[in-house]
């Protein structure tokens, strides 16, 4: 009666060995697609995570967590949850605070802050949103970047508090008759 059950295992064995290796292979194809459009959804720092210094990267994430130093996701998004808490300076593509940020933001395209959203600091972005019943405090800074890179190229003119001082100066000097 055992050598009959271990033909059996035998040819129970050999039969698994082979479902599982077709079955390999056809979730190998499946995994692989996977990978492929899991690079398309963003990266997350979960809400139990803590990091401290510089964060880079070539994805979109969502910071969930804490997050306290500098980050530069230049080509990419990045979205501050409810949960997370970021103290730093941050550069983006794009920027969305739906929790708290400490620090300064530069949005190559975009800033929105919804309103969950509590901001402290300054943002420098083309486009700025602030949703009702957003919290902020610190600076706006509306310029499309091609003017952004001009006025930098280019000698600074004089402002409009420039102009009305010199008119005022030029005034007191032609009515005292010294021009």
């Amino acid at each position: 009666m055992f050598d009959q059950v271990k033909q059996n295992m035998g040819k129970w064995n050999r039969q698994s060995d082979e479902e599982e290796s077709s079955s390999n292979v056809d979730t190998a194809r499946p995994a692989a697609s996977r990978t492929n459009s899991q690079s398309n959804s963003p990266a997350m720092i979960g809400p139990s995570i803590r990091i401290k210094g510089d964060l880079t990267g070539e994805e979109n994430l969502i910071i969930e967590g804490q997050v306290e130093g500098t980050i530069h996701l230049d080509k990419n998004d990045l979205t501050i949850g409810s949960s997370g808490r970021v103290k730093a300076n941050i550069q983006a593509k794009g920027v969305i605070v739906e929790g708290q940020v400490e620090g300064d933001i530069i949005g190559k395209e975009k800033v929105i802050i919804r309103r969950t959203g509590n901001m402290r600091g300054n943002i420098v972005a083309p486009r700025v949103t602030l949703e009702d019943g957003a919290m902020f405090k610190g600076s706006i800074e509306m310029e499309p970047e091609a003017r952004r890179g001009a006025e930098t190229e280019t000698p600074r003119t004089a402002s409009s508090k420039d102009v009305s001082s010199n008119a005022a100066v030029s005034a007191a000097a032609v009515s005292s008759g010294k021009v």
